[in-house]
């Protein structure tokens, strides 16, 4: 089979080089040309035999936008677009009525693996019809993990249930990741507990909280015991946001997703305003002593927008 693939990053890049391996043909487009295979998306376009497949894999938002509106024109009837990036679930909506005008075919598809996915496959959870979604199976099976194909891929629903999949998805790793790093700065603070490494690599076989994330941050602290060489300061890509936007538009209780947003955001903040009212308040009421203020950042850093 034949693939399209524009954005031959981090994820790009590696994604061509597995759908490669798997002895699919894959032209990819890129506007650094040291890595594209084509010298434009028409060149790219081109050289792809019809029905063409495009996979979209460039930042969400409009940079997708833009590029899905600049092939819209260059593709016939027949032909499909598959946004495999993470775009926000409503945007698949406006790209589906866009390409369905003339015919064009569109999926959205959440892509997980990261980095690591060109040597263990990546979890793919899609949106679209069934059969825009068999047109591309050869590429979905060999991006996904080897094994059952349930077990790496799901047909989520209609246009845009795959994007609100992955998104759900990643608001679930803001969970994991805070419960992690909270136990591990308990387990530091602890003089009691010696090697707080050893610690993390036991519980990665045969506990309940073993996962691949664990082995992640095992990872991390072999490189790093300390975690000397990072900064606390994280950021959020959107979709951990989005999540708890649609908690609160379905009524949904998110107490831990919402946590581990909010803790990111007050990663951002060397003084928080909000603990500088509480010491003032206690201050005003008690008597209590306060210190006296550093200037450094406050809220409002880190916007998605």
């Amino acid at each position: 089979m034949h693939l399209g693939l524009i954005g031959l990053g981090k994820m790009g890049g590696n994604m061509r080089a597995r759908v490669r391996a798997a002895g699919h043909e894959v032209v990819g487009y890129d506007r650094n040309l040291e890595v594209s295979d084509a010298d434009d998306l028409a060149a790219m376009v081109q050289a792809l035999p019809a029905p063409r497949v495009v996979w979209v894999m460039v930042p969400s938002g409009e940079p997708t936008r833009a590029t899905i509106a600049d092939l819209e024109p260059l593709l016939d009837s027949g032909d499909l677009v598959i946004d495999g990036g993470n775009s926000r679930w409503t945007d698949d909506t406006v790209n589906a009525t866009l390409l369905d005008q003339r015919g064009i075919g569109y999926l959205d598809c959440g892509v997980s693996g990261g980095v690591w996915g060109k040597e263990y496959g990546y979890g793919l959870m899609v949106g679209g019809s069934p059969a825009n979604v068999e047109l591309a199976m050869p590429i979905f099976d060999a991006l996904r993990p080897e094994g059952p194909r349930d077990e790496g891929f799901v047909h989520a629903g209609e246009v845009g249930a795959g994007h609100y999949t992955k998104m759900v998805h990643n608001g679930i790793e803001y969970g994991l990741m805070q419960a992690y790093a909270e136990g591990y700065e308990l387990l530091a603070a602890k003089d009691l507990v010696t090697d707080v490494h050893g610690a993390f690599k036991a519980w990665t076989r045969g506990t309940v909280v073993r996962s691949w994330l664990l082995d992640l941050l095992v990872k991390a602290l072999e490189e790093d015991p300390e975690l000397e060489r990072i900064s606390g300061f994280t950021e959020d890509s959107g979709e951990g946001r989005w999540t708890v936007e649609e908690g609160i538009a379905n009524a949904v209780p998110m107490p831990v997703i919402s946590s581990a947003l909010f803790a990111r955001f007050a990663s951002r903040q060397d003084d928080s305003p909000a603990m500088k009212a509480v010491s003032a308040l206690r201050g005003q009421f008690g008597g209590h002593p306060t210190k006296a203020a550093q200037a450094g950042p406050s809220s409002g850093t880190g916007s998605t927008s």
